[in-house]
């Protein structure tokens, strides 16, 4: 079992920047993907941000060169910087993990831009 827990959300004017952390705890396996969904209001969930445990990243094209997906594997905590943020950044922004077996999500915290 793994949880997850988000913070970092909030409030920002357009053009600023947020940082979102997502720790995880439980029985991590070595091999696994953490990553960042967000869901918009009266929108599915959609895909924004992964990271391997080897370190590679891959971005949804809209945040691409705005976002930057980091982890740190020793504290078993992921990261997104997002800036330049835009209104329609505007979501409920979850973690999730990836392990071979099954996949976890967070609870999801609140990122609002205000224009």
């Amino acid at each position: 079992q793994v949880e997850l827990v988000e913070s970092g959300g909030g409030l920002a004017q357009a053009g600023g920047s947020l940082r979102l952390s997502c720790a995880a705890s439980g029985s991590i396996p070595s091999v696994n993907t953490m990553g960042w969904y967000r869901q918009a209001p009266g929108k599915e969930r959609d895909f924004v941000a992964t990271v391997t445990s080897g370190g590679t990243a891959y971005y949804t094209d809209s945040v691409k060169g705005r976002f930057t997906a980091s982890r740190d594997n020793v504290k078993n905590t992921m990261y997104l910087q997002m800036n330049s943020l835009r209104p329609e950044d505007t979501a409920v922004y979850y973690c999730t993990f990836i392990a071979p077996s099954r996949r976890y999500w967070g609870k999801g915290t609140l990122v609002s831009v205000s224009s």
